[in-house]
């Protein structure tokens, strides 16, 4: 006789989310790319120091709809990562990304950003090239870009290299993605002056995407195939590309003024309190 008992499927832990958002067999913004838009074309360079290969950008179709496209880019390989950095951007990519953002304002095209990254990069160079002031500059231009934002957490987002693409009007994650304030290592080196505790430290951040639709953190959660998105890059971006079609034209039609005023009620009430 046919067993019809439901198997009961085991809820990834916190810790082992992260693990999965850590692969580099992950897709990675490059790869979401390829998979959802039916054209690209990649702009280069902050017109003020030169190019970052952590932060990739420029114009792309969905669906007949003109799009402007931004999405830090770890790499898959050795050769890969170090050219891009491991994903965290100096201060000449996020002035790359807010270039391609007023660009999208001038003409119309709504923006959509991949986030995945352990944070800016912290190096001497980068601050001395004003690292802080660039994050900062995206945080209040983004907050009044006269065009639609949707933001996606594909892997990692962490610190403020993360927030300095995700001031949008929807922001989205990635079942296995994290988004917080810091990494788990960081957290806990802090905390606890022993980053050996990060596995704690990951349950206690409440970083996962349930938990952030739960804080009404985020808006959205997109389904990946499972096991992972790395399993299936093509099934996970088309997941994306399906609520992007949904997504865009709702925000297109929206009056400018009621969507800047939109966006700013939405982050001044975001998250929840518990006492």
């Amino acid at each position: 006789m046919e067993d019809t008992k439901k198997i009961e499927v085991k809820e990834k832990t916190a810790w082992e989310k992260l693990q999965i958002a850590r692969l580099a067999e992950r897709p990675t913004t490059l790869d979401y790319i390829k998979n959802i838009f039916d054209s690209f074309i990649e702009l280069h360079g902050d017109r003020q120091f030169r190019d970052d290969p952590a932060i990739v950008g420029g114009i792309g179709k969905i669906n007949g709809i003109a799009v402007t496209i931004i999405g830090q880019e770890r790499g898959r390989n050795v050769n890969e990562r170090i050219k891009r950095n491991f994903g965290m951007p100096h201060p000449e990519g996020y002035r790359k990304a807010l270039r391609l953002m007023k660009q999208a304002e001038k003409f119309k095209r709504p923006v959509i950003c991949f986030i995945d990254t352990q944070g800016a990069y912290p190096g001497v160079g980068a601050e001395e090239r004003g690292q802080g002031e660039a994050i900062a500059r995206n945080l209040m231009e983004m907050s009044l870009l006269k065009t639609p934002i949707i933001s996606i957490v594909i892997g990692e987002g962490e610190s403020g290299g993360a927030l300095a693409m995700a001031v949008a009007d929807e922001v989205w994650m990635m079942e296995n993605a994290i988004y917080s304030v810091l990494s788990p290592e960081g957290f806990a080196s802090i905390l606890w002056k022993d980053s050996k505790r990060a596995q704690e430290a990951t349950e206690v951040i409440k970083a996962t995407a349930k938990d952030l639709k739960q804080f009404e953190i985020i808006d959205k959660i997109i389904e990946e195939p499972e096991g992972g998105a790395h399993l299936d890059s093509q099934l996970a971006a088309q997941n994306i590309k399906n609520e992007l079609l949904i997504a865009l034209p709702k925000l297109c039609s929206e009056d400018k003024t009621i969507l800047l005023q939109n966006r700013y009620d939405k982050f001044r009430k975001i998250g929840k309190f518990i006492e």
